[in-house]
């Protein structure tokens, strides 16, 4: 029983140490795949380091190849300026032998007391074309404003002439309308005359008719000038008249009738 035991106890050492060395080999595969990754991770730190290690030199190539540019076009540049300068001096050297040659026919020792000289001379003529030239604007200017007073004045003379056309049409439509209420009054004063004579005939008439009438009746006083009181006397004298027509022809009717009876009954 006791070698059952220890042999079953041998054969599970073997099974573990068989575990254990696939357990080690699959660490050690681990490992090395462990190994193999921090390789290749710093395999592509290092390329990554190299890389931007190459941008950068590639960038300040870049930036010198550039600054060398810019040289090469400022050296252009100044190439062409000093060439534009020795056109230049070449072109005006024939002044500088002019005033050479002034110079001694003048009372100055060099060429620039000779040129300051030419200076001041066109500094006063500036002076005076600019004086000239504000002169001639304010003469420009007074032109302008004696144009607009002239402007103003015919304006005024042609606003005086159209108040006098119509002030004058205005006079000669009074003087119409004077000479039409002129003629009114005159006929007015005419008509007037006219009734103050027709009046006064027709106080005469009434005054010679109420004496006609006074002796036939006694009545009271009347002024020759009450005319309204004699026409009213001679109307009452009229109506009592009318009424002894009207009772005399009442008569010679009724004798008339009885005049024709007793013919009648012969």
């Amino acid at each position: 029983m006791s070698k059952t035991r220890s042999g079953g106890g041998g054969s599970m050492s073997a099974r573990d140490f068989l575990s254990a060395q696939i357990a080690l080999k699959q660490k050690e595969r681990e490992a090395e795949q462990l190994r193999k990754r921090y390789k290749e991770q710093k395999q592509d730190e290092e390329t990554d380091a190299d890389m931007e290690m190459a941008q950068k030199e590639m960038k300040e190539a870049m930036v010198k190849e550039a600054e060398i540019q810019r040289l090469k076009e400022e050296c252009a540049e100044l190439k062409k300026r000093k060439q534009e300068a020795q056109l230049q001096t070449l072109k005006y050297s024939h002044y500088k032998k002019f005033m050479l040659r002034v110079l001694k026919l003048t009372k100055f020792d060099n060429v620039d007391l000779l040129t300051g000289y030419f200076e001041n001379l066109l500094h006063i003529r500036d002076q005076l074309y600019q004086r000239e030239n504000q002169v001639q604007e304010q003469k420009e200017q007074q032109k302008r404003t004696l144009q607009s007073l002239k402007d103003q004045h015919d304006l005024l003379w042609l606003q005086m002439n159209n108040q006098l056309s119509q002030r004058q049409t205005e006079l000669e439509k009074a003087r119409s309308e004077a000479l039409i209420w002129e003629q009114e009054w005159n006929r007015i004063q005419e008509t007037a005359a006219k009734k103050m004579l027709e009046l006064g005939q027709i106080k005469l008439a009434t005054l010679n008719l109420h004496e006609l009438t006074s002796g036939e009746l006694e009545r009271e006083e009347v002024d020759d000038n009450d005319t309204e009181k004699q026409l009213e006397q001679i109307k009452v004298f009229m109506l009592d008249h009318t009424d002894i027509v009207k009772q005399y022809q009442t008569c010679l009717q009724r004798e008339a009738k009885e005049n024709q009876e007793p013919t009648q009954n012969i």
